[in-house]
C-alpha cells in the first residue's frame, strides 16, 4: 500500500469536516473533456466470451479530476486502458462510444487514433522505471515528445523541457536535464513521467496508480502536483487507485466500479460522508477510525468475481447484506442516492428494497 492507515484517517477526516459541495464539481455549464457512454469491453475466449466492462458511463470537465476507485480487478485500469485503446488483444470495445472534447474518437481508424496519444491523451503509468526508456536521457525523451507533438524546433524544444521539469518540481533541471533515469529517485522519476504527459499539453490525462510505489510523504508532493496542474492548464484527470486516502486528497469527483461496472458516482465529499451502495460502504467502513482502537478491521466478506462467473442481477448480490430476489434476478442502473448517483435497488425511486433488519430490529450492517 502507498499510504498509511494515520494518513488515510488524516484526509478523510478533513473532508468530514467540509461542506457539502451543492452540485457535482467542474461540470455545470461545461463540455466535458471527456464523455463515455455505456462502455463495453469483450474478450473473446474458446469457453465464451468474458465482459470486462460492461455499460460504463461518465463525463470528466475541463480542470476536473475523476477518483476511479475499487478492488483489484473491477475494471478501473481497463476503463483507462478502453480510452486510450491500449486493450491487450484480443480484447476490444464492443459496444459504446467515446467522445474527446465534442468528438468521438472510439471508432476512428488505429493511424489516425495513433497521434491523439500524448498530443490530446496523456497517460501517467504505475512504474516509472518502466515508463522511461532507460537508454536516453529524461532530456531526450521530453524533446523528441515535444517535437514529436508540437512545431518547435531543438533549442525551443529543450528550453520547454527545462521549463516543463522546472514546474514538476525536479531540482536544478538544467543539470538534470541529461541525466538518465536510473540516477533519478522514484519520486523524480515519477515527476519525470508526469512531465513527459503534459509535454504536447493534452487536454486529458489518465493517471493509472501514479502513487502506489511511492512512500507517504513523496506521495502527498505527486497528489499535489497533479491538484496544481490541472488548476493551472484546465486539464481533466481520470485518476485510477485502489486508495480512498488519494481519492479524498486529490479528486473532485469518484467512481466507485465493482466487477466491471459502475456502482457509484458523485462529489468526493458526499460519497466518503455518506455512501449510498453497499458495496461502498464496505470500503468506507474498511479504513480504521482515529476516535476508537479496533481490534479487528472491518472487511468485506468473499472476493471480487470472476469474469467467467459474473452472477446474474446485482454483481455485488452474493457479499451484500441487503440482498434480496431482485438483486439476483435484475441489475439495478444508476439511480438518485442521496448527494449522488447508485446502482442499488435500495434507492429505486418507485418501489425501493426495505433494507433488512436483524433480531433486535437493527438495520443489517454493510458488513457483514
Amino acid at each position: 500500500m502507498s499510504s498509511t492507515p494515520s494518513s488515510d484517517n488524516q484526509r478523510l477526516a478533513q473532508h468530514s469536516a467540509a461542506p457539502v459541495a451543492g452540485h457535482e464539481p467542474g461540470t455545470a455549464g461545461q463540455e466535458p473533456v471527456l464523455s463515455v457512454r455505456h462502455l463495453r469491453v469483450e474478450f473473446p475466449t474458446r469457453h465464451g466470451t468474458l465482459v470486462a466492462l460492461d455499460d460504463v458511463s461518465f463525463d470528466i470537465a475541463p480542470g476536473e479530476v475523476l477518483g476511479v476507485v475499487g478492488e483489484s480487478g473491477a475494471g478501473k485500469s481497463m476503463t483507462g486502458n478502453a480510452v486510450i485503446r491500449l486493450l491487450e488483444p484480443p480484447g476490444h470495445i464492443a459496444a459504446g462510444e467515446v467522445r474527446l472534447s465534442g468528438k468521438r474518437i472510439d471508432d476512428l481508424p488505429e493511424e489516425r487514433f495513433v497521434p491523439l496519444r500524448g498530443r490530446h491523451i496523456g497517460m501517467i503509468f504505475q512504474d516509472p522505471l518502466t515508463s522511461l526508456n532507460p537508454l536516453f536521457s529524461v532530456g531526450d525523451q521530453l524533446i523528441e515528445t515535444i517535437r514529436t507533438h508540437l512545431p518547435m524546433n531543438e533549442r525551443e524544444a529543450r528550453e520547454e523541457a527545462l521549463k516543463l521539469l522546472r514546474e514538476v518540481g525536479i531540482p536544478a533541471p538544467e543539470n538534470r536535464i541529461d541525466s538518465y533515469p536510473h540516477q533519478f529517485s522514484g519520486g523524480m522519476r515519477q515527476r519525470v513521467v508526469i512531465a513527459l504527459a503534459l509535454a504536447a499539453r493534452p487536454e486529458f490525462i489518465i493517471a493509472d496508480e501514479p502513487t502506489t510505489a511511492l512512500d507517504v510523504s513523496v506521495q502527498a508532493q505527486i497528489l499535489a502536483l497533479l491538484k496544481r496542474l490541472c488548476a493551472d492548464h484546465g486539464t481533466a484527470v481520470m485518476l485510477v487507485t485502489h486508495d480512498m486516502g488519494v481519492i479524498a486528497e486529490t479528486a473532485d469527483r469518484v467512481a466507485v466500479m465493482y466487477a466491471g461496472r459502475l456502482i457509484e458516482i458523485g462529489p468526493v465529499d458526499e460519497v466518503i460522508r455518506h455512501p449510498q451502495h453497499p458495496y461502498t460502504k464496505g470500503l468506507m467502513a474498511s479504513i480504521p477510525g482515529i476516535a476508537k482502537r479496533l481490534e479487528r478491521l472491518y472487511q468485506i466478506e468473499g472476493s471480487m468475481p470472476r469474469l467467467a462467473a459474473i452472477p446474474e442481477g446485482c454483481a455485488f448480490n452474493p457479499r451484500c447484506p441487503h440482498a434480496q430476489q431482485r438483486c439476483r434476478d435484475e441489475r439495478p442502473d444508476l439511480m438518485p442516492a442521496g448527494g449522488s448517483r447508485a446502482a442499488c435497488w435500495l434507492h429505486d425511486p418507485v418501489d425501493p428494497l426495505p433494507p433488512r433488519q436483524d433480531a433486535e430490529g437493527e438495520e443489517v450492517s454493510h458488513v457483514r
